[in-house]
């Protein structure tokens, strides 16, 4: 009888640390999982940033230029000069 009652104790040890060891490792691959998608989303945010520093870059490069500067303020900023009258027409 005593055999008995140590081979059910082994069972159950065995059968507890294989379930605690599934939960945990369960547990960890979603964290993982988790984790992946964020990197990824980060990583889509990154591109998105240094394209429009980019495009930052660019423009600040031409608005150094004053010819480019007076169009670009009069498209963006409908800005206009005091003895000129300008009427914006919208597509």
């Amino acid at each position: 009888m005593s055999f008995d009652v140590g081979r059910k104790f082994w069972i159950a040890a065995t059968a507890i640390i294989v379930v605690v060891t599934l939960f945990v490792v369960g547990r960890n691959s979603l964290h993982a999982v988790k984790i992946k998608r964020q990197i990824n989303a980060l990583n889509r945010e990154k591109a998105h940033y240094q394209a429009k520093i980019g495009q930052d870059s660019t423009l600040l490069e031409q608005l150094q230029y004053d010819d480019y500067l007076e169009q670009y303020a009069r498209e963006k900023y409908h800005m206009q000069r005091r003895d000129e009258h300008v009427y914006i027409i919208r597509e």
